[in-house]
């Protein structure tokens, strides 16, 4: 959970310091303020569904154009096993952009757009430095790598 807050983190930096403007938006942090909604909305029903299915961030790019951005930490790269379903309702109820942060192979930030798989249903993702949609400051970027490689990895075990 901490490595996911971490991912986030370094995300929102990433954009902000590529000349972005990006809002946290997600689940944690509407309904933090509603605790006392956790307990009376059934998750399972459909208002339940969407609210988990919010994205982490409105991402407004230089232009004024806004998208939905949710981030995922996954350390092997490796998405889990009910990631497809989530990434499903994401897709349904926002079509958000999906960055994926890993730790295990560069580049670490890579990007999905939905449909998130392909016909095979293989997740399709490509680097985020390559997305057009933020212009991405390459410094910027290879510092986040960085952060990533020094913060995220298990670096307490030597290899």
């Amino acid at each position: 959970m901490l490595k996911g807050r971490m991912a986030e983190s370094l995300v929102e930096e990433l954009f902000k310091n590529s000349g972005n403007k990006i809002y946290r938006f997600g689940y944690e942090a509407i309904v933090q303020n509603l605790t006392q909604i956790e307990r009376s909305f059934n998750r399972d029903g459909e208002v339940g569904k969407r609210i988990c299915a919010i994205p982490d961030f409105i991402v407004i790019d230089k232009q004024g154009n806004p998208t939905f951005v949710e981030v995922k930490f996954r350390g092997n790269g490796q998405l889990h096993t009910k990631d497809h379903e989530r990434l499903m309702r994401i897709k349904e109820f926002w079509s958000a952009n999906i960055i994926i942060v890993n730790c295990n192979e560069r580049p670490f930030f890579r990007i999905s757009k939905p449909p998130y798989f392909d016909k095979q249903n293989k997740f399709i993702e490509a680097p985020l430095i390559e997305e057009s949609l933020w212009n991405m400051n390459l410094d910027a970027y290879q510092k986040a790598e960085v952060l990533v490689e020094k913060f995220l990895t298990n670096n307490l075990i030597k290899k």
